[in-house]
C-alpha cells in the first residue's frame, strides 16, 4: 500500500490531475473507471487484498472519503471485513415488500407477463394478502411468519391462497439468488408447509373447465344466435375458432383478412407466446362481415358500453343466460378437441395445432412449424357444418 502518509490529495490538486488512479494514502484512493472517478479503499483481510468501493466523486467529496475509509479501517483492525459487514447491512435493510414490489416492477418491465391482469393479481397478493410480512427483514422470514398470511385464507379461499403462498416463494428464491436471503424457503409446499397445512387438493378438487358435450353444441349455437348482442357474437366466433375467450375479446380487425379467410393472432395476444394463425370457415366470415358493418373502432366486439374490449366475465353471463348448465367458455375447446377425435377422426396433432397447443414428437412439431393451415382449414370448416346441424 506504499508508505502510512495519510491525506496526500488535496481539492484542487483532485481537479488539476488527470491521472488514471491518484493515492491519498492508508489506503484511500481515487481512481477512474470510464468516465466517473470513485473512491476505493485498498485493505488486507485474512492475507487476501480487497477492495472496498465509497461512492462517485460527484456525490463523495474528499473529507467524506476519508471519513468512509476511517470507519473502514476501524472494522479491519478489528478483523472485519467491511465488505461482508455492508453486505450484511444491506440485506438486513432490505423488507419483503420492498423487494416484492421490485420484483413485480422488473417482471413488468421485463414484459414476463401477458396483459394488466397478471400484474394487478401479484400487486394485491403481495400487498394486501402478504400485508403481515411487507416490513419484516427478508432474511428474517421463517415458517410461523408466512403460515401467519396463509392461514386467515387457507381452506376458505383456497385458489387465492395457493396463489399467495406460490407467490411469497417465487419472491424469497428470487431474494436468495441475489443475495438478500439464505436456507430453506420457509414458503415451499413440498418438505416444509405440507406437514404444516392440509394438502389442497385433498381439501378442494381443482376445477377443470366444464365442457359442454359435443353433441348438445348445435342447439346451443342456435339458442346462441337469437340473442343478437356484441358479447353472444363474440362467443359464437369464440366457439367458431375454438380458441381463447381473451382471443376474441382482444381481436383487431387488423388481424382479420376476410378475403384469405384467416385472423392472424399476434404472439404477445396468445397463451403460449406464439403467433396462430386461424383458418376461418364461411360461418366465422359471415359472422365477421356482420360485425364489420357495426364497427365503431378497432375491435372486432367493442363493449356498447364505452367502445373498449369486452370485459372478461362477458361472454360467461351470456353462456350461463343461454345454458342452464354448469359449462364454461373455455370448456368449448374441450368440446371441440373431443368432437375432432370422436367424430372427425381428426390426426391428433392436427387437432392439437387447431388449438394452438404445443406439440410433443417430431411429426407434430413439423406441422406446428408448417402450422397445416388448409387441413385446419378443412377440420374448422367441418366443425362450422356440424354447429349449423340442429338435430
Amino acid at each position: 500500500m506504499g508508505s502510512h502518509t495519510r491525506n496526500v490529495l488535496t481539492v484542487k490538486s483532485i481537479a488539476a490531475s488527470k491521472s488514471k488512479k491518484l493515492r491519498d494514502g492508508g489506503g484511500l484512493w481515487l481512481v477512474t473507471k470510464g468516465d466517473a472517478r470513485y473512491w476505493v479503499f485498498d485493505f488486507t483481510h485474512n492475507g487476501k487484498r480487497r477492495q472496498l468501493g465509497l461512492g462517485p466523486l460527484l456525490s463523495v467529496g474528499l473529507a467524506e472519503a476519508r471519513a468512509r475509509a476511517d470507519e473502514a479501517r476501524k472494522l479491519v483492525r478489528r478483523g472485519v471485513d467491511p465488505i461482508a459487514q455492508r453486505q450484511a447491512a444491506e440485506v438486513k435493510a432490505m423488507t419483503f415488500g420492498e423487494y416484492a414490489d421490485s420484483f413485480v416492477d422488473a417482471a413488468v418491465k421485463a414484459g414476463r407477463w401477458r396483459g394488466a391482469k397478471t400484474e394487478a393479481r401479484w400487486r394485491n397478493l403481495l400487498e394486501n394478502h402478504a400485508a403481515g410480512l411487507r416490513r419484516k427483514s427478508l432474511n428474517a422470514i421463517g415458517v410461523p411468519d408466512v403460515l401467519e398470511v396463509l392461514r386467515p385464507v387457507w381452506g376458505s379461499k383456497q385458489e387465492t391462497a395457493e396463489k399467495l403462498r406460490e407467490a411469497i416463494e417465487r419472491v424469497l428464491d428470487a431474494a436468495k439468488v441475489e443475495g438478500h436471503r439464505a436456507g430453506d424457503n420457509p414458503a415451499r409446499w413440498k418438505g416444509v408447509l405440507e406437514f404444516a397445512l392440509h394438502k389442497p387438493n385433498a381439501l378442494v378438487k381443482k376445477k377443470h373447465h366444464s365442457a359442454m358435450p359435443h353433441a348438445d353444441v348445435a342447439g346451443f349455437m342456435t339458442k346462441l344466435r337469437e340473442v343478437q348482442t356484441v358479447e353472444a357474437e363474440a362467443l359464437q366466433l369464440c366457439i367458431l375458432t375454438a380458441t381463447r375467450s381473451r382471443e376474441v375479446r382482444g381481436a383487431v380487425w387488423p388481424e382479420i383478412d376476410l378475403q384469405k379467410k384467416i385472423w392472424t393472432i399476434p404472439a404477445v395476444r396468445t397463451k403460449p407466446g406464439k403467433e396462430h394463425r386461424v383458418p376461418l370457415s364461411r360461418q366465422a366470415v359471415t359472422l365477421l362481415k356482420q360485425m364489420v358493418k357495426k364497427s365503431v373502432n378497432d375491435f372486432v366486439f367493442p363493449s356498447v358500453r364505452d367502445g373498449k374490449m369486452l370485459a372478461d366475465a362477458t361472454l360467461g353471463t351470456v353462456l350461463r343466460a343461454v345454458d342452464t348448465g354448469a359449462h364454461t367458455v373455455h370448456g368449448f375447446r374441450s368440446t371441440f378437441r373431443d368432437w375432432s377425435t370422436e367424430v372427425a377422426h381428426a390426426p391428433r396433432e392436427i387437432a392439437e395445432a387447431a388449438l394452438a397447443h404445443a406439440v410433443g414428437d417430431a411429426v407434430e412439431r413439423s406441422y406446428a412449424r408448417s402450422d397445416a393451415l388448409e387441413r385446419r382449414r378443412a377440420l374448422m370448416q367441418e366443425w362450422a357444418d356440424y354447429l349449423d346441424k340442429t338435430g
